[in-house]
């Protein structure tokens, strides 16, 4: 038996040899190496456990807007709940703010080379020539006793060292003075807040977004969260409870995340009976402020202010916009456990679009995703229109797209559809599966466009969508610039992030629902990692399990080619071989009269490829098995039953070949000499034994005419000329015949 098995063995290591002559990768191997392990808090299967903990930080917040020297001053009370099992003896809050500083780390190397020719805008980019007073002034920090608390300011970092070691279990307050000039958004590369200047009719709109000193996020896998903010990686923050109280001018009107409270005080009779009225109103906006009114209001310039109060509750962060130009419109929103307000806040310089199309926009979103992971569980959803952006916050965002002389392409407005789509959707991802974008942004970006984008094909057929496709001219791309999915989020090239942290993802999360996992079983999974880290603060490694875990799936193999590393996708129909079997001079006869046969005669070289299928099938003998090919099974099988059963078959081997490395599964088109066609799927662990090239055989009823790989694009290979035999671009000997023949 010892040697029956070496010579297996033997046999066996020849052949993967003879087949494999590239080293071996381990495409199949676990990931564990590569993620976060389990610990007490985060199990194996993806989940939190019982034991998991996350801070908490709620948060009292009174703040002024002075219109004429564009200044926000302000004073929060910090409630801290230290949940973890550590004493603190400090805490970090993030001063976002700060990063305007001139001479700061901002965008390190983004844009800075000269040209030949600069225009004003690049030159103030890359220089700052005009410069002006930016970031935070931290007036005092106290603690609960009203004492002063030490704080070192290290970039967009505060270290608060506290009076007392804050413990386990209990919590702290702190009390916050600042204030910070609002900065010009248009001199700003990729800026997401500050203020948007009108000219023609000299009023703003405030956009404003990290604007007071948050607390920085402490928990289970790496403490404290204190990576400096370079703009690109955004934020991580903890939940809490928020209650913000903003002064702005009397004839302004704000938006702002969570409820507004004081609507009697800070609206008039119209606009209250509209705003009422909007709260039951399913089928189209109700506009709160006509283009009208918001003209006229333009005109006003109050030296009056008037305070906004709004709540909202298990949030983890806060923002607002202000302004007199404001149009306001609301609809209701009817979900299976809530009723949302949909509202869009925008300049008369958005219509008619804006007014057409973006309450509409967020309804479409708040229903596809909610279907998708859970209800949306706040009170309002809030679009708000400003210029070259799209940033996201709790229940608000900010998003570009305007026409030009009230006029606008189809195409730039299946884009701003679309921007006001993606930043609705980001309540979703992160703001309540509250990933770490400053580490990870494919986590909110990625995982946010993979629905962004199912909602723009669900609810806007005619308007273009990501697919595998759009990812192959990055997939080709320069493999010297290229980094994997799993790189930090300020590491990332900028001119690349756009492909690896949002559409890449995408199509890997497409690619798994439509044709590794199934739709069935990949929703109900990606359901489960949505609502299992609600409120909660995951890491890749809870995605990568959780997936895992709720399909019975082994992903590990996928997880490590498209995620980790920068291969891509190439497959080659290298061969095709066709073949019957010899069954006797009778059955060749007749089956030559259908198509020309070869005999595998001695010496005849039956290695050689075929261009196509014009030279027939190779003719192969099946003689009977002997007794000792069936080892101890007494048992034989029926032959003359297994010939019959091949009788008038076709049988054809295919090679294909891994050409980009990165394994994915093989769907095999055959198209028949008749015009029908079938499809088979070989799942991706076809790969396991060889990671480079694969042989396995068909029997077909009827004869083929050609065999493509992947007809239906649903993986971004990167050369489609090599997916087809005969070669697709050249007509085999056959087809040429056929078309002579015909004319």
């Amino acid at each position: 038996m010892q040697r029956i098995l070496l010579l297996a063995a033997t046999l066996g290591l020849i052949s993967i040899l003879g087949a494999q002559n590239q080293p071996w990768k381990g495409k199949f191997e676990p990931i564990d190496n590569l993620i976060a392990p389990p610990n007490t808090f985060r199990n194996a299967s993806g989940a939190p456990t019982k034991s998991y903990w996350q801070q908490r930080a709620d948060y009292k917040i009174k703040a002024t807007i002075d219109e004429t020297n564009n200044l926000l001053s302000g004073e929060e009370t910090i409630t801290y709940y230290n949940n973890s099992p550590d004493d603190l003896s400090y805490l970090w809050v993030q001063l976002e703010q700060n990063v305007n500083k001139k001479g700061n780390e901002d965008f390190g190397a983004i844009g800075n080379r000269m040209k030949d020719s600069m225009n004003t805008r690049q030159m103030q980019f890359l220089t700052r020539t005009l410069d002006f007073p930016a970031g935070y002034s931290i007036k005092s920090v106290k603690d609960k006793n009203n004492a002063d608390v030490e704080t070192i300011i290290n970039n967009t970092m505060m270290k608060v060292k506290l009076n007392d070691v804050l413990k386990s279990g209990t919590s702290t307050t702190l009390y916050i003075n600042w204030s910070y000039p609002i900065t010009d958004r248009s001199l700003f590369k990729l800026s997401r807040e500050g203020y948007e200047y009108f000219p023609e009719d000299n009023n703003t709109v405030y956009l404003m977004g990290h604007w007071f000193p948050r607390m920085a996020v402490y928990n289970d896998t790496e403490g404290w969260q204190n990576q400096q903010f370079q703009k690109l990686g955004e934020f991580a923050l903890e939940f809490g409870n928020y209650e913000v109280d903003i002064t702005v001018p009397a004839d302004h009107i704000v938006a702002a995340t969570g409820s507004l409270e004081n609507s009697a005080s800070v609206l008039n009779k119209t606009q209250l009976k509209r705003f009422n009225e909007a709260k039951t109103a399913f089928d189209k906006p109700i506009m709160i402020i006509t283009e009208e009114e918001a003209i006229n209001n333009e005109k006003q310039k109050s030296k009056k202010q008037q305070t906004w109060k709004f709540k909202a509750e298990n949030v983890r962060d806060f923002s607002f916009a202000s302004s007199r130009k404001f149009l306001w419109d609301v609809q209701a929103v009817k979900l299976a456990t809530n009723t949302v307000l949909a509202m869009s806040f925008y300049p008369k310089e958005g219509l008619p679009v804006w007014r057409e199309s973006s309450t509409n926009a967020i309804k479409q979103a708040l229903e596809v995703y909610s279907e998708a992971t859970f209800d949306y569980p706040y009170p309002v959803a809030i679009s708000v229109n400003t210029s070259n952006v799209g940033i996201e916050y709790p229940m608000i965002s900010f998003n570009g797209g305007r026409p030009i002389g009230g006029q606008i392409s189809e195409r730039r407005k299946q884009q701003m559809i679309s921007t006001i789509v993606h930043e609705v959707g980001h309540n979703w991802f992160p703001m309540i599966v509250s990933s770490d974008e400053r580490k990870w942004m494919w986590m909110d970006e990625g995982l946010n466009t993979f629905l962004h984008q199912r909602t723009i094909a669900e609810r806007y057929p005619n308007a273009s969508s990501v697919t595998p496709k759009t990812i192959v001219p990055f997939m080709s791309g320069d493999k010297s610039i290229l980094r994997p999915i799993m790189t930090t989020s300020d590491n990332e090239l900028f001119s690349q992030f756009g492909y690896n942290f949002y559409y890449k993802p995408t199509v890997g999360l497409q690619m798994l629902r439509n044709s590794i996992i199934g739709k069935e079983l990949f929703d109900e999974a990606f359901k489960e990692y949505a609502n299992r880290w609600k409120y909660k603060h995951p890491n890749p490694a809870d995605l990568f399990r959780t997936l895992e875990d709720a399909t019975a799936t082994d992903l590990d193999w996928f997880f490590r080619g498209w995620f980790f590393t920068t291969d891509h996708v190439d497959m080659e129909l290298s061969e095709v071989k066709w073949f019957t079997v010899y069954e006797n001079q009778t059955n060749l006869e007749d089956r030559t009269n259908k198509s020309q046969v070869k005999l595998n005669t001695e010496g005849k070289n039956s290695n050689a490829k075929e261009q196509d299928f014009t030279n027939g099938p190779e003719v192969i003998n099946m003689i009977s098995a002997p007794d000792s090919a069936y080892g101890q099974f007494l048992s034989r099988l029926d032959e003359p039953q297994m010939r019959k059963a091949l009788s008038g078959k076709n049988i054809y081997e295919i090679t294909i070949k891994n050409i980009g490395g990165l394994v994915m599964p093989v769907t095999i088109e055959w198209i028949f000499t008749d015009g029908s066609s079938e499809i088979d799927i070989l799942p991706a662990e076809i790969w396991r034994k060889n990671e480079y090239e694969i042989q396995k055989t068909f029997i077909k009823e009827k004869e083929v005419n050609k065999v493509n790989l992947d007809p239906n694009f649903e993986f971004p290979d990167t050369d489609v000329s090599n997916n087809s035999f005969p070669k697709t671009g050249q007509d085999s000997d056959f087809d040429t015949f056929k078309k002579n023949k015909t004319n």
